[in-house]
């Protein structure tokens, strides 16, 4: 009975070890190793290596061993990826990280960067799913559609795309009113405030733009057909300042594209991992997003993973050079 016993609680046992251990059976001896490694602490040595067929004499001589030139790396590899990864607030993916990498002279590609992520648990902060925040049940004018998804520029305030978005806090609701530069994806222009009206909203927006980055000959600005954009107000400074004004098409997102995905990325990386006690809060954190963070320090896929501040200066002297 007690043999019985004994080698009922051996089956429990390595039942137990062998679901843990099964990926790392499908692997090599290495795998196997480490393995037995990160689970000392849980069970003895001589149990595991008995389960998974391994020697615990080849373990003990594999955990003094000198490290391999291959496993040094990785081990360099996934310190400098974390690195990266939380110097962005965790919101770096592989591809961004692995451009980040090729900026430090790492040759590495981006399916390696993309396991050694997976591998470790680094992960980017995910975005959610697009909501229609605009308002378009008005009886103004409808600008024509100028841009048609153009959205390259090849120098600044050539174009520039706006539109609204909306950030929940305990105190009540803030909009977000932006103006980006298609030619280095700046945020040139923003406003938040706790009403709707065009006076707080777009008009702010566009007014800051217009004092940071000046206009030039043919700028064309692109937003929605909001009530905001579509007003006398906000007409009244494109005229002023010599704007030509662009909209989507009718619920089409697409259309201003820049423009939301720089909402998308707000919120995935900064807004939903926050919960604002009151608006001031909110707005504290947006400014250090934007200027501090966007603005000069994000890469973007669109501009060879440079910042918007790197291509601000390139583009800044281009215009030297050309002039």
């Amino acid at each position: 009975m007690a043999d019985f016993a004994q080698t009922s609680q051996r089956c429990r046992a390595r039942a137990r070890y062998t679901k843990k251990g099964h990926s790392h059976l499908l692997q090599g001896r290495r795998s196997v190793y480490r393995f037995i490694e990160a689970n000392r602490d849980i069970y003895s040595v001589e149990k595991m290596c008995s389960v998974l067929n391994a020697s615990s004499c080849c373990f003990y001589r594999w955990l003094v061993r000198p490290e391999s030139p291959g496993e040094h790396r990785s081990k360099m590899l996934v310190e400098k990826i974390q690195k990266v990864h939380m110097n962005s607030g965790c919101i770096y993916g592989s591809p961004r990280i692995t451009a980040e990498l090729h900026k430090e002279g790492e040759p590495v590609s981006r399916s390696y960067v993309a396991r050694l992520m997976k591998k470790h648990g680094i992960r980017s902060k995910v975005k959610k799913k697009y909501k229609i925040t605009t308002d378009s049940s008005h009886s103004y004018r409808i600008a024509e559609n100028l841009l048609q998804r153009d959205f390259s520029a090849d120098a600044l305030s050539q174009k520039w795309v706006g539109d609204i978005t909306y950030i929940h806090t305990n105190k009540g609701w803030l909009y977000l009113r932006t103006v980006i530069d298609l030619a280095d994806r700046k945020v040139v222009g923003w406003s938040l405030s706790t009403d709707m009206t065009a006076e707080n909203t777009s008009v702010t927006a566009i007014k800051m733009a217009v004092k940071n980055r000046g206009v030039k000959k043919g700028l064309i600005f692109h937003s929605d057909r909001g009530v905001q954009y579509a007003c006398e107000e906000f007409r009244a400074v494109l005229r002023k300042n010599n704007i030509t004004q662009s909209m989507s098409r009718k619920a089409n997102c697409w259309d201003n594209a820049v423009a939301e995905s720089f909402f998308k990325s707000l919120k995935a990386e900064m807004v939903y991992h926050r919960k604002f006690i009151d608006q001031q809060s909110a707005k504290l954190e947006i400014f250090g997003y934007i200027e501090g963070f966007y603005n000069t320090r994000r890469t973007h896929s669109a501009l060879g993973y440079k910042t918007p501040k790197q291509m601000e200066e390139m583009l800044l002297e281009k215009e030297k050079l050309a002039a």
